[in-house]
């Protein structure tokens, strides 16, 4: 298989010849305690700092959170591997990689100020839980308004918390949060994308079926290959934009289970539609086969199907 596959410093002094042992072994505790925290929060400030240039860079490590995840060390990697960079790991699990010419400093402020919106609020709303209730919703809005300030800065809301004290839970419109220094994601703005062509079906996922024979997918020799194209490498969970054979963008993704694995191959993009409906068939998802017990679910940002839902040629 090809590696891509289509598809702070305190100082004190401490008198330690008139305490008793038992203080002095408190003494060395808690400075060593301070020590620790003090590396832990730095290694943390260095974590976000590299998740947000990674982030900008087209990169993606995924949720902003100050934790080096996989996905944060497979956007590295990819990251280094775009510009011809070796990569290597630290070694131990949870400490920083070598970040040797990458300057953190260049993103400016890992935090800036934002004030909450009525737009912002405007995506909140009812929730539910299981496909029969969800499906007698209107939408499928953000819950509260500190995850859909969260998404929308592409972090996550233990970060948020962490950054805003006390100010989360009863968050509301007019409120000036910090939020990490990205490109903000604005689902208000959606159906201003233009995304392409857009598919007006009842479900984006109840097309008809447009599988190809082997012999007719095979392009015809003096067509030309697309400039850009998307491959999905379904060993890392990771989705790679390429200009040519250059490697220019990379983004986390899910792929299919062990029941109804992700098909490898080469197909197309048929079509793209903007805030899809979903036809949830447990049976489909978990089965890959079509049921007459199925639900509609709407739109909106926490559907299953996202906000951009994008069609291929392949069966199912």
């Amino acid at each position: 298989m090809k590696k891509w596959v289509y598809c702070l410093t305190a100082a004190f002094l401490v008198f330690v010849s008139v305490l008793p042992a038992s203080a002095r072994h408190h003494s060395r505790q808690a400075s060593s305690g301070a020590k620790k925290h003090s590396e832990n929060s730095a290694d943390q400030e260095k974590a976000v700092r590299l998740q947000i240039f990674l982030d900008r860079a087209n990169f993606s490590p995924g949720q902003i959170d100050g934790l080096l995840s996989d996905f944060t060390l497979k956007a590295l990697r990819l990251y280094r591997q775009s510009r011809g960079e070796p990569f290597a790991e630290s070694g131990k699990k949870g400490s920083l990689p070598d970040l040797a010419g990458i300057d953190l400093a260049a993103i400016g402020p890992a935090s800036v100020p934002y004030t909450v919106s009525e737009a912002d609020q405007g995506v909140v709303g009812e929730t539910a839980e299981g496909a029969v209730n969800l499906a007698k919703l209107k939408a499928l809005p953000y819950g509260t308004l500190a995850e859909a300030v969260a998404e929308k800065f592409h972090s996550s809301p233990k970060l948020l918390e962490r950054l805003n004290p006390g100010k989360m839970k009863k968050l509301k419109a007019g409120d000036i949060v910090q939020v990490p220094n990205v490109e903000p994601f604005d689902v208000t703005k959606v159906k201003q994308v233009k995304a392409g062509s857009e598919i007006n079906a009842t479900a984006a996922n109840d097309m008809g079926d447009e599988d190809v024979a082997e012999g007719d997918r095979k392009e015809k020799e003096d067509e030309a290959k697309p400039s850009v194209s998307v491959r999905v490498d379904t060993g890392i969970n990771m989705l790679g934009v390429f200009e040519g054979d250059k490697l220019v963008a990379a983004y986390p993704v899910s792929i299919g289970s062990e029941d109804t694995g992700t098909p490898t191959g080469e197909w197309k993009v048929t079509g793209m539609e903007k805030l899809p409906t979903f036809r949830y068939d447990e049976k489909m998802l978990k089965e890959g086969e079509r049921s007459a017990q199925f639900y509609m679910l709407p739109p909106g940002p926490n559907s299953p199907a996202g906000v951009l839902w994008i069609a291929l040629n392949k069966k199912g």
